[in-house]
């Protein structure tokens, strides 16, 4: 009996990490030049990511499937987009991530209750400005690290 106790003790141990971080495949283009498609990252399942913070990634369920998309409006905000700017509050949102800027107005996207995301590669991205807020309940997972190079 002791020995069986042991042997679950180690399982748990062995399949722990898994209940905390999954591995993902980024499919497609719309988050470059940051992740590239076929890239593998690690992420951290919802309910051990903490709180949604504007600028983090994060794999959410999209009208489409799964997305991997940056959180960029939190409830009750809205944003706009002027000269390919984003604007919240009358606020521009300091971008480093994003390569290509589409210099375009778009918008307003109010938040509501939900949350908006937006792809790094914005001419390429099918995103919230498509989709709208998504609500707590469509977030999968946040990206903590990514490898190297694509697959």
């Amino acid at each position: 009996m002791k020995r069986l106790w042991i042997y679950g003790v180690a399982v748990l141990l062995a399949l722990s990490p898994l209940a905390v971080v999954h591995p993902v495949v980024v499919e497609g283009h719309s988050m470059e030049p940051g992740l590239k498609d076929g890239q593998l990252v690690a992420a951290l399942w919802p309910w051990c990511a903490g709180s949604p913070k504007r600028g983090q990634v994060w794999i959410v369920k999209g009208p489409d499937g799964s997305a991997i998309k940056r959180l960029i409006g939190l409830p009750g905000e809205t944003v706009t987009e002027q000269g390919g700017d984003l604007w919240i509050g009358g606020a521009r949102l300091n971008e480093p991530y994003v390569a290509q800027v589409d210099a375009s107005d778009g918008g307003p996207w109010p938040c509501g209750a939900g949350y908006l995301f937006l792809g790094d590669n914005r001419p390429q991205s099918e995103d919230g400005r498509a989709w709208g807020p998504l609500p707590r309940a469509a977030f999968q997972g946040r990206v903590l690290f990514q490898d190297a190079a694509p697959r």
